[in-house]
């Protein structure tokens, strides 16, 4: 498909202020022209699309750095439509922290891209699944990078283990070969794919810090991925072992109690990601290193609800289901 000859419109949704509330939603649907790429950008129409907290958060107002107006979406799979030759019509995927927060992003028809942000997705993925990749997966292969890398020997604890990212981190840690433990708040199945065993314990009744230890001959938590902040700090540091890192990406409360002592006796380490300062084009270079393994199966993406994938008219439905805590990977089909 060549749009340079046609007149194409479609739908995309925009926010042009911060919405007072999660019931009261100021999500705007409306009927652009295709955006024209510039030199080294293509054009891609979208087919599926993530909803990740921070779209929803960034619609609320929560992003200090956030334009107005713009199109939300971090996430995309889609079809380039416009650009060099050899992309024409080629499926891609992607993610980025920029997008639809300091530009136009994946909530809509079309969306420009610098042609470095996009790659061709997994073979043996379907567009809706290519979609659903991006924020959970580039935050969990993020912050295990940066806390060194996960190795065979290693114990690795995840708390929040049945949200997004954390079930990517299962992937990930498991894949490496390391013993992998999470934990929830609540009694549930775990939900992630994983490479060998993994143990989901519930805070709510279970000492999962003295649990850990004594499953690790004393050891502890090489590496804590922490994906949902101070509900979980106190129990993380008393799982970590000796140079056992941290690793935070959100929080409910800011301030927490911490025991310096604890700390430095430990030789812990805590580590901070922000994706939303990981470009696209720097999402497509993380994109380059899981695509082998999901195209082994070794890596294997989130299950589709067919029931959680809303078409653009329905978007305030697929934000108010994330921010609430739907278990479904939410996407938005335009």
């Amino acid at each position: 498909m060549d749009i340079r000859n046609e007149t194409v419109t479609g739908r995309a949704l925009r926010v042009s202020q911060p919405s007072q509330d999660l019931d009261n939603l100021l999500v705007e649907l409306v009927e652009i022209a295709p955006p024209r790429p510039g030199p080294g950008q293509v054009l891609v129409e979208i087919v599926a699309a993530g909803v990740n907290p921070s779209d929803v958060k960034a619609s609320l107002g929560h992003m200090p750095h956030a334009i107005w107006p713009r199109t939300p979406g971090r996430d995309f799979s889609g079809i380039v439509r416009e650009g060099p030759t050899n992309m024409i019509g080629l499926e891609v995927w992607g993610g980025g922290g920029e997008l639809g927060i300091t530009q136009d992003g994946s909530h809509g028809k079309w969306m420009v891209l610098d042609q470095k942000a996009v790659r061709a997705k997994p073979s043996n993925f379907t567009m809706e699944e290519a979609g659903s990749i991006g924020v959970p997966f580039i935050t969990a292969y993020e912050g295990l990078r940066e806390a060194g890398g996960v190795q065979p020997t290693d114990v690795v604890l995840v708390c929040g283990g049945n949200g997004k990212v954390g079930q990517a981190a299962i992937q990930l840690a498991t894949m490496a070969g390391a013993t992998v433990f999470a934990v929830e708040h609540t009694a549930q199945q775990l939900m992630a794919h994983t490479n060998k065993p993994v143990v989901l314990f519930n805070s709510s009744v279970d000492d999962v810090a003295d649990i850990v230890r004594q499953k690790t001959n004393g050891h502890g938590a090489d590496i804590v991925f922490n994906t949902v902040g101070s509900p979980y700090f106190e129990l993380a540091n008393n799982a970590l072992a000796k140079q056992g890192r941290q690793i935070f990406i959100s929080t409910f409360d800011r301030a927490v109690p911490f025991d310096i002592f604890n700390f430095f006796r430990g030789r812990h380490k805590f580590i901070g990601i922000d994706t939303l300062a990981l470009t696209s084009v720097e999402g497509a270079k993380i994109f380059d290193k899981l695509r082998p393994k999901f195209e082994e199966g070794l890596l294997k993406p989130f299950p589709i609800n067919p029931a959680s994938c809303y078409a653009l008219a329905d978007a305030a439905k697929a934000y108010v289901s994330v921010l609430r805590g739907t278990p479904d990977r939410v996407l938005l089909k335009p």
